[in-house]
């Protein structure tokens, strides 16, 4: 497959564009002012290497830049390791990596080479920093309005992880930024920390041993407590560490016989306080969770089984998108810290989705409003706003159309949660066009439409920064 038969979305970006002011057909709110920054793969073939995976494109930044109405568009790819070496191959990624060149430089150096620095999953405010991350630990720092490349972050704690997470979750009260890595050894641990907003440094919450490492994408986050639910998606570590293999996808394993352990730890003392264990399922994204009284409510995207993970692979993806895709189920479990130790779950939304979000003075506390993919159409995914009080849902979508990741903005002056608008790039498979479409959150009625003067490959996660 070369680059221009590949599906739309799916395709190298060409070029870099630097504040184009985009054509738009509706209004923006004039109330509406700063950036939404995307990051997600923007090169698939370089040389005569094509990656294997989604999740292995070379990192590109997007930005869409609002001021009085008006959209500005920026893109720059991440000038990484990974990017500056790209005729060679990429090394040591999810599913993809030069296995050759890697032994020789394991042998060589007597030791494994360095993880990936091809930082294409998210971003996240540090400190005066801005980070791109991935799901290794490196992070390279970048200029939020340039999009500039910087240089990489070294944190300066005694925190290993072999595996980090890209997928920080901000307390809205606090402003800490809760994340966790794995460690991996004869008894592999989890380590969960919370960022200083003040400094930007890493301070440990607590570390959980572990006898199965578990591929781990997010987490969930109360005022009282950090969840991590331990599927049975399995890492083989001494398979991750080896240079001739395919990535970290080769080292995945699904444990049919292992049930879904919830893992609740305590953000004061560490402590690991209770361990639930619920039938066996995957998740990547959570929606949101909150403390309610001794029980713990966490709401996710759970799936059957991890055949997600692999229905990503480029083969498997096609003109009609992600159709193949297994479609994720809006979940609420509820979660005992004391006595009774059943585990109650409950379905919230009878339709797909993926890559949810809350509004942000909600998180980590009770909430009646999430937003998210709608995954169940064919040949399009649309947004969804459901109403986890009544039941009730409400939708947007167009055949042809994919909506990349919704980002709820709260009216900064609001007086009800769902006040503000929802932001979200997608891309029009049939017109071959990139588009940012701007929704009222509380009917989902579209406000605006800009087009970006080309298709931008599909990304992953982003964050809105208020000017």
């Amino acid at each position: 497959m070369n680059a221009n038969s590949a599906p739309v979305g799916f395709r190298s970006a060409t070029q870099e564009y630097k504040n184009v002011e985009l054509p738009v057909e509706g209004n923006i709110p004039d109330w509406l002012s700063g950036s939404l920054i995307r990051n997600g793969p923007g090169l698939f073939k370089y040389g005569d290497t094509r990656v294997n995976h989604w999740f292995d494109g070379l990192a590109m930044l997007r930005r869409y830049h609002f001021a009085s109405g008006t959209i500005k568009y920026s893109n720059r790819f991440i000038q990484s390791e990974s990017y500056a070496t790209r005729k060679d191959g990429p090394s040591g990624q999810f599913a993809t990596n030069n296995a050759v060149a890697d032994a020789k430089a394991w042998i060589k150096s007597l030791g494994p080479p360095e993880p990936t620095d091809n930082t294409n999953v998210h971003v996240l405010p540090v400190g005066d920093y801005y980070i791109a991350l991935t799901e290794t630990p490196r992070q390279l720092i970048f200029d939020p309005v340039t999009l500039e490349t910087k240089g990489e972050l070294r944190w300066e704690d005694d925190i290993t992880e072999h595996i980090a997470t890209a997928h920080h979750t901000i307390d809205p009260a606090t402003g800490e930024a809760i994340g966790f890595g794995i460690e991996f050894g004869m008894q592999s641990k989890y380590h969960v920390y919370q960022i200083v907003p003040e400094t930007g440094h890493r301070q440990r919450i607590g570390t959980v041993p572990t006898q199965r490492p578990s591929y781990i994408h997010d987490c969930a986050v109360t005022s009282q407590y950090v969840i991590l639910v331990e599927s049975p998606l399995v890492i083989q570590f001494l398979r991750a560490l080896l240079p001739w293999g395919e990535g970290l996808l080769d080292a995945l394993s699904y444990d049919e016989d292992a049930d879904t352990r919830f893992l609740v730890i305590d953000r004061d003392t560490g402590e690991l306080v209770a361990d639930p264990i619920a039938d066996q399922f995957f998740t990547l994204h959570h929606i949101n969770a909150y403390d309610d009284n001794e029980r713990i409510v966490i709401d996710l995207v759970a799936f059957e089984d991890a055949a997600i993970i692999d229905s990503l692979q480029i083969p498997n993806l096609t003109d009609d998108g992600f159709d193949g895709a297994p479609t994720g189920e809006f979940r609420r479990y509820k979660l005992p810290i004391s006595g009774d130790k059943s585990i109650n779950w409950s379905r919230k939304f009878v339709g797909g989705l993926e890559l949810p979000t809350v509004p942000m003075s909600v998180r980590t506390r009770p909430y009646r409003y999430a937003y998210a993919q709608a995954t169940d159409r064919r040949n399009a995914n649309g947004i969804v706003k459901i109403d986890v009080k009544t039941g009730r849902s409400v939708e947007w979508w167009e055949p042809e159309i994919y909506i990349e990741e919704p980002r709820m903005i709260q009216h900064p002056d609001g007086s009800h949660e769902d006040e503000g608008v929802v932001i979200a790039s997608a891309v029009d498979t049939a017109n071959e066009e990139g588009l940012l479409l701007v929704f009222d959150a509380e009917t989902l009625t579209m406000l605006a439409k800009a087009k970006v003067p080309e298709v931008p490959p599909f990304g992953f996660h982003g964050r809105f920064i208020r000017q």
